[in-house]
């Protein structure tokens, strides 16, 4: 049997990159580790909320994964097309890549399209161009009706809508320009951040009041009317908007729900402690995940339990390969950051694995939260993908 084995991490985001690094620093030289990525640069998403508001260039919140490389991981640059979790296989672009270990990474697909009129209609802020294109409408409106809408009721990042409308409302406070702008929310979901519990959720919807931002939870759009800007719900209700800001609905990306990673609603079934899908030496992490709380609803997609799962995976890993006993879990714990313009954030985080439900604690939006938010991404930016 030889003496080496190989690592295959599909994905560049957060998890992947947690994931990949960590393995590198616990494994010999003579064990691989190849990251696989159709992209050629990392996106630090928690940014583009910056960014559409004008504080923040594309430039400043890229690195090229080809960095990796010198910190001996294979980067390999490619569409995942098949995903063998018997053999542990993938094809990636027409090419067979065979590891002793899968670690899944590969987030959740934006899908606009399941919403007649969504795409011709809005910006998706939860991308790059979405976020460019957000900027440039905000920037060339005086006056109007901004519509920041969830499409569905579960996504990635919670905090990043009721983020997205409180920046905006930022924007143009600074502009001297709010009394002739209306910055509305019409969320999918019944409260803000909903798994977080009541508190969250409440002082959510108090920091949107405190703003003028109406607030019109439990809105499912159906459809949107480009030609006339109009939304259309499910109770049979209308909204009009000048410039919508939205959220598409999310789904596991195409080369998983046609492998048999695939669990009942589509994400990926995994053990909620160790990462481990029901195929041996396969894991997945991140929002290609679904793990149900006690309360009924999933843990939230988000990158703080990305990165904290693959700390785990790489640890219980590289224990296995160097014939150790796999010892760590993953305990649910996690935080984040809620920007509200003019400089400051509030905070909340705790144990989302804590029964009946999570407990989580809240701080008051600071300048000492924003700094910290901001903080975070230098250290991310310079640490994970430094020169």
């Amino acid at each position: 049997m030889s003496d080496h084995r190989t690592v295959l991490v599909l994905g560049g985001g957060v998890g992947g990159l947690v994931a990949a690094t960590e393995l590198r620093k616990r494994l010999g030289r003579r064990h691989r580790v190849i990251l696989i990525e159709r992209e050629r640069e990392h996106l630090f998403a928690p940014s583009l909320l910056w960014l559409m508001v004008g504080l923040r260039e594309s430039g400043a919140i890229k690195r090229p994964l080809d960095r990796l490389r010198r910190r001996g991981i294979d980067v390999r640059q490619g569409e995942i097309e098949r995903i063998d979790p018997v053999r542990r296989a993938v094809r990636v672009s027409g090419e067979e890549i065979v590891g002793d270990y899968l670690v899944v990474s590969l987030g959740a697909e934006l899908a606009p399209e399941t919403v007649p009129g969504l795409t011709e209609s809005g910006h998706d802020f939860y991308t790059l161009p979405g976020a460019e294109s957000l900027r440039a409408a905000l920037a060339s409106r005086s006056s109007g009706r901004i519509v920041v809408l969830t499409a569905a009721p579960a996504y990635k990042c919670p905090a990043a809508p009721y983020e997205a409308a409180l920046l905006i409302d930022a924007f143009y406070r600074k502009r001297g320009l709010r009394d002739a702008v209306s910055v509305e929310v019409y969320a999918a979901e019944p409260g803000p951040m909903g798994v977080a519990g009541p508190e969250m959720s409440g002082a959510v919807k108090q920091m949107l009041a405190d703003r003028g931002i109406p607030y019109h939870p439990a809105q499912q759009v159906t459809s949107v009317d480009a030609a006339a800007r109009r939304l259309k719900f499910a109770d049979g209700t209308e909204a009009d908007f000048d410039v919508l800001a939205h959220v598409s609905p999310h789904r596991a990306p195409r080369v998983i729900r046609e492998s048999p990673l695939a669990g009942a609603n589509g994400w990926i079934t995994v053990d909620k402690h160790t990462l481990e899908t029901t195929h041996p030496g396969v894991f997945a992490i991140g929002d290609v995940v679904s793990i149900p709380l006690m309360l009924g609803k999933p843990l939230p997609k988000a990158g703080v339990f990305a990165h904290g799962e693959a700390v785990v995976v790489a640890k219980n890993i590289a224990s296995a390969i160097d014939g150790r006993a796999a010892t760590a879990r993953f305990t649910g714990e996690g935080e984040c950051f809620i920007e509200i313009g003019d400089g400051r954030a509030g905070f909340g985080g705790g144990d989302f694995y804590a029964e009946p439900t999570p407990r989580i604690a809240l701080h008051a939006p600071s300048r000492r939260w924003h700094l910290g938010k901001v903080l975070f991404e230098k250290t991310w930016l310079h640490l994970m993908l430094r020169r």
